[in-house]
């Protein structure tokens, strides 16, 4: 299986520090490729840069479905997941954005979470997000260090240390995870995770860890496997009806979870290898 990594900004340094972190949580049949685009923005900071990115993500998107061997999935490596809509619409294949994934994924690992992010200008996009992907119950904080994003690739500059502060922060702030808000921190998520003693989700995202069901291609002639899902109501009636009343709003209630929660992320998030 091969996952097309996208980083919308123009910096090699930082699309191959990128690519490294993804290659050590992908499984052993996954493939990791990563592309940034000739020319746009040096680094995504704002309204501006944030268009300039969409349309990279497109034409990468596009460029690579006309290739010889399309990806069967692509992650797109900026925290506004910019251009996420629009490469959905463009493909069939899985496109993860890396905001929506870590939230995700945080969500399930703790009972809330804080987004450590860059720049101050950029926690207006981090909110909407928030709102977009309905996680206002579990963002407990959402902070600005105030470092550029290029001063990530860095290595003798202190952002680790004010990345780790903010982070402490949001720990005291009740956030059982944090949510590292810039792929180019994406190295950073062990060291931070020793140092603060909350779990840092942001390198480790499932599009990359372990791909959707939907991304592998079945051998030909393989029959195509029924689908487990909210279908199942007409087997919840079934077994209310046989047991007699037993509190069945009780028994809707434990489904509606099922259905509305459980089996999105196992499709999306934690589907079976």
């Amino acid at each position: 299986m091969r996952i097309l990594l996208i980083n919308p900004n123009t910096s090699r340094a930082m699309t191959a520090k990128i690519a490294d972190a993804a290659r050590e949580v992908a499984g052993p049949d996954v493939r990791i490729d990563a592309v940034c685009p000739a020319t746009g923005a040096a680094a995504i900071e704002s309204h501006v840069d944030e268009v300039a990115a969409a349309a990279a993500v497109v034409e990468l998107v596009a460029a690579d479905r006309e290739g010889p061997a399309p990806a069967d999935a692509y992650v797109i490596a900026c925290f506004g997941d910019p251009g996420l809509d629009a490469a959905r619409e463009l493909v069939d294949a899985p496109v993860v954005g890396i905001a929506e994934a870590a939230m995700h994924l945080a969500a399930v690992s703790g009972r809330h979470f804080g987004v450590v992010t860059t720049l101050s200008r950029t926690l207006g996009r981090a909110r909407d997000l928030v709102g977009r992907y309905g996680m206002e119950r579990a963002c407990v904080s959402l902070a600005a260090t105030g470092i550029p994003v290029l001063d990530l690739e860095d290595t003798a500059s202190d952002a680790v240390a004010t990345i780790e502060r903010f982070a402490g922060d949001a720990a005291g702030s009740g956030a059982d995870v944090i949510v590292l808000g810039c792929a180019g921190m994406a190295d950073l998520c062990a060291e931070l995770t020793a140092r603060v003693g909350v779990p840092a989700a942001g390198r480790r995202d499932p599009g990359c860890r372990r791909p959707p069901r939907s991304a592998r291609r079945r051998r030909p002639g393989a029959r195509r496997r029924r689908r487990r899902g909210p279908a199942r109501c007409r087997s919840w009636r079934s077994r209310a009806r046989r047991r007699g009343p037993r509190e069945p709003e009780a028994w809707k209630d434990c489904y509606t979870i099922r259905a509305a929660s459980v089996t999105p992320f196992r499709a999306v998030l934690r589907s079976p290898a």
